[in-house]
């Protein structure tokens, strides 16, 4: 179409060139009819070319709006040049105009509250580009999965969320543990440019599955405390009943029955003590929280638990300490935290191994690591570390790793239990700084 107006414009000169030619050859004896005709001609030549012109005004407004539709611009709007039919086509580009230009500015207002949205959102959220790489991670996500991970491969990352990322089908879930706190990582795909992209969303659920399993496990102790304590107090006092019979029995059945009673009352006791053990956990007070000073009572506990450990060939001392400042802290259910922690660490290595404790400053916490040089943590139980009745110990209760998720839980400290770099399991707790006054 470029080269078809020039065409036109030379094929209307020559036309009209050979006209005015044949006129002069022909009329030369009527002057006055020479010059009418040479005028008509120059008439029909102006005519033409205006002709011409209006034609291709619509192509030149075609090409113009093309320009700035590939220059994406959509503020310039074309004006009316007074040719109806060329005008209608004006007024259709322009509406055309006003629509993209809203249709980008509603793009771009609802990108900026996305984008907004998924800043505020506590729930993390991570898309993947069509390579399977992240392309985006939202605050939350980032936090959870840590700074710099755009760009990365989930396998790449490492961690039991990653982990769980890279396992999970499209549509899928899966509750797992990090960190001392517990993730829904759910699986979706959306369409970009018409391929399909993967998005997993990262929620949170360590209070609502700590809320709903406490609810339960409280209502069940409850439940079995009730029942045995009622029939270990009934069969106790028939028991000591029993008793007083003795002296009525032969020589020979007093030893016999004397000892059937000793063992039968012990059992009683031991199981008064079992079920005392579950109603600790429901028992658990709202910490006192007052300054405490975490390494001299590291140092208490060591001193408790030393007879115990060089029974076992187990040697336990100071990897990395270092002055901290004091926490806030109920000291006797911390005590009884890391007691817990340590007795963990002592049936994990067994005899002849090494438990390691470490106290540091970092990142506005103070920070606690209980190292083993045990077998480390089975792949299966790294999502139930935490659960209630959960224990990979043949007659464990599975409350001591419950009661400590508990009281950290309380105090607002973070903690996790994990494979330890070199082998072994460790321990980590961060404690919040006693605020300054």
């Amino acid at each position: 179409m470029a080269s078809l107006r020039p065409r036109l414009l030379l094929y209307l000169g020559v036309v009209h060139v050979g006209l005015a030619a044949l006129a002069v050859a022909g009329l030369r004896a009527w002057p006055v009819t020479l010059l009418l005709v040479e005028v008509g001609i120059v008439v029909s030549l102006l005519v033409g070319t205006a002709l011409v012109r209006r034609s291709f005004l619509p192509v030149e407004l075609v090409r113009t709006g093309a320009a700035l539709i590939g220059e994406a611009d959509f503020s310039t709007r074309l004006r009316s040049v007074g040719v109806p039919e060329t005008d209608g086509l004006i007024a259709v580009y322009n509406r055309m105009i006003d629509r993209l230009r809203e249709e980008r500015l509603r793009h771009e207002e609802q990108n900026l509250f996305l984008d907004r949205v998924l800043a505020a959102s506590p729930a993390g959220v991570v898309t993947l580009d069509f390579e399977g790489r992240i392309a985006q991670a939202n605050p939350a996500a980032e936090a959870v999965l840590g700074r710099g991970v755009t760009g990365r491969l989930p396998g790449e990352i490492g961690g039991s969320i990653a982990s769980a990322m890279d396992a999970l089908d499209v549509n899928g879930s899966r509750v797992t543990a990090s960190g001392g706190r517990r993730f829904k990582v759910s699986r979706a795909a959306f369409y970009d440019r018409g391929h399909p992209r993967a998005l997993f969303l990262l929620e949170e659920l360590t209070d609502e599955l700590r809320a709903s399993e406490r609810a339960a496990y409280e209502k069940l102790i409850r439940m079995v405390t009730h029942e045995v304590h009622n029939s270990v107090g009934a069969v106790g006092s028939l028991l000591d009943s029993l008793g007083h019979y003795a002296p009525q029995l032969a020589v020979e059945d007093r030893t016999d029955f004397s000892g059937a009673l000793t063992v039968a009352i012990t059992r009683l006791q031991h199981l008064r003590a079992f079920i005392g053990g579950f109603a600790e956990v429901i028992r658990l007070p709202l910490p006192d929280l007052r300054p405490v000073a975490l390494a001299p009572l590291i140092d208490d506990i060591l001193a408790l638990l030393k007879p115990q450990m060089e029974a076992r060939a187990i040697a336990c001392g100071w990897g990395r300490r270092e002055a901290v400042p004091d926490v806030q802290a109920d000291k006797n259910q911390i005590e009884q935290v890391l007691v817990n922690v340590l007795k963990n660490a002592m049936e994990a290595v067994g005899s002849r191994g090494r438990i390691g404790v470490s106290l540091w400053s970092e990142e506005g916490r103070t920070h606690l690591a209980v190292h083993d040089s045990g077998p480390g943590i089975a792949p299966e139980a790294r999502d139930r570390l935490f659960t209630p009745f959960f224990s990979t110990k043949r007659d464990g209760l599975g409350l001591g790793l419950t009661l400590v998720a508990e009281v950290l839980a309380q105090h607002g400290c973070t903690f996790d239990l994990r494979d330890a770099e070199g082998g072994g399991a460790e321990f980590l707790v961060g404690f919040r700084y006693l605020p300054s006054s």
